[in-house]
């Protein structure tokens, strides 16, 4: 075991302070002594901590566990909002139709997508995956940039009116689906190589290094410096808890020159938000592109569904100049129905149920071998990246989401995870080598929801051990305490994430 180093460099931060989370405009000098308390590192792990089985505060379900886990609306919604989480849900399900179509409130799909509906790629609100041999990506998706190549670039980069510069032919993302009179603009193929990681009682873990490769472009070729990077879709539940964290709690942690030598130095993304023009703080997304799940949920209408919203009106979704026959295509643009495609409530409906998705409840809290996990969690250094848990804002948007102890296990930082990670693709402020710190909330049910557990940024991981064996930079020395640990240990920390 390790000593309790890292909680010796996280409580001056939690506690002790004459005037603590002065930071925090929303709350009384009572209430920040009170979260003051409350979110500071625990070191007894002989017992669960208080509210700890509720990972996402009051608004926690307590339902059986099952593959609609995800699905579940916050448990403190007013009857009305959970009507209306009700009909997002329904949006969120739809089939979008290519135009034109007799059902006219549906239609304007594309011309290019990934996916027919928010439900296709987001299966049961949880975690996508890589593609079985011989199908189609679905819930994996191959984001596309290029270095600067000129003034213009350079300033759009500067000033954040872009985060990175599309390809030119095939604009943010690929898209392998197109309607009738137009091709797939390309199909993904994956190899994969095996690299042997050997842990300290002698066992070999062969983890699975992937390369990626595009057939059957549709427009001739890329751009020969084109930078490509595979996401799968992260779950959804517990995004307006996040939202609904005070930035300066996040920024707070901000460190990016490691002043404290801790080795830790995570960095905000500071982004743009579309429709006020503000820069503010990048929270979603795996490189934290976007600071809303509005403009999220915006963008994955545009560049998944190809369909125009009130924050992204172009109705070609991401068909760029140069594909001159995606852009005369029919759309779905209809006057009577409003400005775009998918005109507001829609987009605000969607987003409001993205929002409110509930997180589970957390299972086996006082179970020894969870317990031993959660220190073993805590002294190798992972609760340096994976904060366990906030108070959220008083001053929320949504009520139900105000003054809640939730427990997301995530800075929402950029951190550097090492060449074996990296994509090479900087956007914004983040580096090729930079994500963002996933939350774990729900992590130990993807199986059960999903059917799978695949996991990092493009699902390479076959499982929890290898997502930890593939961390590196400066999650390097809490990886290389669990190669080093014993079997009795490295088995307990994955009890305690599959409790999440």
């Amino acid at each position: 075991m390790i000593a309790l180093g890292w909680l010796a460099l996280l409580l001056p931060l939690t506690g002790g302070r004459a005037e603590p989370l002065q930071h925090r405009d929303d709350l009384s000098q009572e209430d920040r002594a009170r979260v003051e308390k409350i979110i500071a590192p625990t070191t007894d792990f002989s017992r669960p901590e208080s509210f700890e089985r509720n990972s996402g505060g009051a608004g926690t379900p307590h339902k059986r566990v099952n593959r609609d886990s995800f699905s579940h609306p916050n448990a403190n919604l007013s009857f009305e909002d959970e009507q209306t989480f009700r009909i997002g849900n329904g949006l969120f399900k739809k089939l979008w139709a290519s135009s034109p179509s007799s059902t006219q409130a549906s239609d304007g799909l594309g011309p290019l997508y990934n996916a027919r509906s928010c439900q296709a790629c987001h299966l049961k609100d949880g975690r996508g995956r890589p593609p079985l041999p011989g199908d189609r990506a679905v819930s994996l998706f191959l984001r596309l940039s290029i270095p600067p190549q000129n003034d213009a670039d350079r300033q759009a980069l500067a000033d954040k009116t872009l985060l990175a510069i599309p390809e030119p032919t095939y604009g943010q993302q690929l898209q392998s689906f197109a309607v009738p009179g137009l091709h797939g603009e390309a199909q993904l193929q994956i190899d994969t190589r095996e690299i042997p990681v050997q842990l300290a009682d002698s066992k070999i873990i062969m983890l699975e290094a992937p390369t990626y490769r595009l057939t059957n472009l549709s427009d001739g070729p890329m751009h020969p410096d084109v930078q490509m990077s595979p996401r799968v879709t992260p779950p959804m539940p517990g995004l307006g808890l996040l939202e609904a964290i005070h930035p300066d709690d996040i920024l707070a942690w901000e460190d990016s020159g490691d002043a404290d030598g801790d080795g830790i130095s995570g960095k905000a993304n500071r982004v743009r938000n579309k429709e006020t023009g503000a820069l503010t703080l990048g929270r979603f997304g795996w490189k934290a592109t976007n600071p809303t799940i509005r403009q999220q949920t915006a963008d994955a209408f545009s560049g998944d569904i190809g369909i125009a919203t009130p924050v992204n009106m172009a109705p070609w979704g991401d068909c760029t100049e140069a594909q001159a026959r995606c852009r005369d295509m029919p759309h779905g643009d209809q006057a009577r129905l409003g400005p775009s495609e998918a005109p507001d409530p829609v987009l605000d409906l969607v987003a409001f149920y993205s929002s409110n998705l509930a997180v589970p409840t957390r299972r086996d809290i006082d179970d020894a071998s969870v317990l031993k996990g959660k220190q073993v969690f805590y002294e190798t250094g992972c609760v340096a990246c994976h904060r366990p848990k906030y108070v959220t804002s008083r001053k929320a948007e949504n009520p139900a989401h105000r003054f809640q102890l939730i427990w997301p296990y995530s800075d929402l930082l950029l951190h550097d995870m090492g060449d074996g990670l990296s994509d090479d693709r900087p956007i914004g402020d983040a580096t090729g080598r930079e994500w963002r710190t996933p939350p774990l909330w729900g992590i130990g049910l993807t199986q059960t929801v999903n059917g799978h557990t695949r996991f990092l940024h493009d699902g390479r991981a076959r499982n929890l051990l290898e997502a930890i064996l593939w961390h590196g930079g400066e999650a390097k020395a809490a990886r290389d305490a669990v190669v080093e640990m014993s079997k009795q240990d490295r088995l307990a920390l994955i009890e305690f994430l599959r409790s999440l």
